[in-house]
């Protein structure tokens, strides 16, 4: 008979067996060498060490010198871009200041054509003509528009157009003699060359012109 308080070997379970590991010593180093040279082995086929890293510092002076170029363009860009905008604030009425000349220069005909009288109509005409003048005047002050008469000045080719010569007893040679037509400058740029009759000096035959009193000094003294 058998022992009830033995259990039978064929009744009892083997134990599972635990599913097989791989040994430690044979897990893949990823930071060995060679496992670091076969995974940029893409990068790394270029030729030996110096190859490559002479390689990289080429690429790495185009790149710098493809970012410096870029960014020298973005800034001349700005510049161009701010002087364009300085130049469209500050010249930006050129056109409408020349086709206001047209008005000024035939409110200043009218004046002198109008007879100067202290009554009547033709007075108050002239007194509106010459109010007219003076606000288109104070408007071209205003926007820094300048006008040039340049009597007794030399001749400047850059600001005077010259249309004939003339003699003058107190205007020396090469100096303005008379204004036919006032010329006008924005800020510094010009907008219309005064046009004007230079003078030749005095005629000839003609007598010097007097000296002012006190206009030379005597040096022997």
């Amino acid at each position: 008979m058998n022992d009830p308080k033995k259990p039978d070997p064929s009744e009892t379970a083997a134990p599972e067996t635990p599913p097989e590991q791989a040994a430690p010593d044979e897990m893949p180093d990823l930071m060995a060498p060679d496992a670091v040279e076969e995974a940029f082995e893409g990068v790394f086929r270029q030729g030996p060490a110096e190859g490559r890293e002479a390689a990289l510092e080429a690429e790495v002076a185009n790149l710098k010198d493809q970012t410096l170029r870029a960014l020298a363009e973005a800034e001349n860009a700005r510049r161009r871009a701010q002087k364009d905008r300085e130049e469209a604030a500050r010249y930006g009425a050129v056109p409408l200041i020349k086709d206001l000349l047209g008005v000024a220069d035939n409110l200043e005909r009218a004046l002198a054509a109008a007879p100067e009288e202290s009554e009547g109509p033709a007075a108050a005409l002239r007194a509106g003509v010459e109010m007219t003048r003076r606000e288109l005047a104070k408007a071209f002050e205003k926007h820094k528009v300048e006008r040039l008469e340049p009597i007794g000045e030399k001749l400047d080719p850059h600001r005077h157009e010259a249309l004939f010569e003339m003699p003058h007893e107190a205007i020396p040679a090469g100096h303005v003699a008379q204004v036919l037509e006032a010329g006008y400058l924005l800020h510094d740029r010009l907008i219309r060359p005064a046009r004007v009759g230079v003078s030749t000096g005095p005629a000839a035959g003609a007598a010097p012109a007097p000296e002012a009193p006190g206009s030379r000094v005597d040096t022997k003294a």
